[in-house]
């Protein structure tokens, strides 16, 4: 049934318009329009993004800023394995998946630190893509309080999913 609700909301659509007697195609061609226009305000904000990641990761900085965190991390009661997590998941959810793998693989699944990874993965967000990306496209400039409160529900996200990793 899923695999039918485009087809079947293009359709209707489609029919919508030709009822009003609107011009289908030139509708579209706006719209295509309108979604380039957006996607040219947001994709220098990814590309920085983007990059910023992967310089991260291929610099060692990334090893080194969780060597210095790990007394923190141990503190909050995060497993100093999950920091790598920790740290890139705001930035990228496709790195903080390759982590999160990369965790699962060397734990294990089952372990305390695969599953506080794969509950890590499910009660947080990717802070700054998400605010690129939709701060970007609505033409926001001055993001206020947005990213303080947004990694302050992420650190709460972490946190919670360590405390729940050890109750199962």
């Amino acid at each position: 049934m899923s695999s039918y609700i485009i087809p079947l909301i293009i359709t209707a659509a489609a029919c919508y318009s030709l009822k009003k007697r609107l011009d289908v195609y030139s509708l579209l061609t706006c719209g295509a329009e309108d979604g380039l226009k957006i996607m040219l305000r947001i994709l220098p904000n990814l590309i920085i993004l983007l990059s910023g990641v992967y310089m991260l990761r291929a610099s060692g900085a990334l090893d080194m800023i969780t060597t210095l965190l790990t007394p923190a991390f141990r503190f909050l009661g995060i497993p100093p394995e999950t920091a790598p997590l920790v740290l890139i998941r705001p930035l990228s959810g496709s790195a903080a998946l390759a982590v999160a793998a990369d965790i699962m693989r060397t734990y294990g699944v089952d372990s305390q630190i695969g599953r506080t990874a794969a509950i890590m993965l499910g009660s947080t967000e990717t802070t700054f893509y998400t605010i690129a990306v939709y701060f970007g496209a609505a033409g926001v400039k001055k993001t206020r309080w947005a990213v303080p409160a947004a990694l302050a529900a992420d650190l709460t996200g972490f946190v919670m999913a360590a405390v729940t990793a050890r109750l199962f």
